[in-house]
């Protein structure tokens, strides 16, 4: 396998330095992935930048965290799911919605479980969600333009778990409480 570097604002290519040391202000700890995504400084700022255009959506911040822990479930993906599982209890996240996320089965939440499911659907099937699972979203109380929010959290995550899966990142300390393990 080949070994991908763990920088940090020392290592980092320079047009990616003011980022890590931003997200280490924040954060308190530089997370894996901006540590590895630092070796491609312009994938580093696509993925923050695409963070930050999610902010902006009319998603709620539990809404986006399903979102994007849906797909990082879907994707297999063991940094993202621990770390949006830190982010989704800081959004007020109820327990059971979010062990019903890690688990990939159906949410108490008829509305978020509508959410949860259209976004498994947009990544298994890699965009052809189909008529169906569109309406059921929309009768569910989403817009057609909320469709199109749940991609942008789709693409968003997609960057971030490919590069985990690519890179093998390992789990910041910092997370390890929220480690996951996929359902059997």
């Amino acid at each position: 396998m080949v070994e991908f570097t763990l920088h940090d604002t020392k290592t980092a290519p320079a047009e990616a330095r003011e980022r890590l040391e931003k997200a280490q202000q924040a954060m308190g700890f530089i997370p894996n992935l901006f540590a590895h995504m630092a070796e491609a400084p312009a994938t580093l700022e696509a993925y923050q930048t695409l963070d930050g255009i999610l902010a902006k959506t009319s998603l709620s911040p539990v809404e986006r965290e399903v979102v994007l822990l849906a797909t990082s479930v879907e994707n297999r993906c063991h940094f993202c799911v621990a770390a949006h599982s830190g982010r989704a209890k800081q959004a007020g996240m109820d327990d059971a919605v979010l062990e019903a996320l890690r688990a990939g089965g159906s949410l108490p939440d008829a509305r978020l479980d509508a959410l949860a499911t259209f976004t498994r659907t947009v990544v298994r099937e890699r965009g052809w969600a189909g008529d169906a699972p569109l309406h059921a979203f929309v009768d569910a109380g989403f817009t057609q333009g909320q469709a199109l929010e749940v991609v942008l959290g789709v693409a968003l995550k997609t960057l971030s778990n490919y590069t985990n899966h690519i890179a093998g990142t390992p789990l910041n300390a910092e997370l390890s409480s929220l480690a996951w393990k996929e359902a059997a």
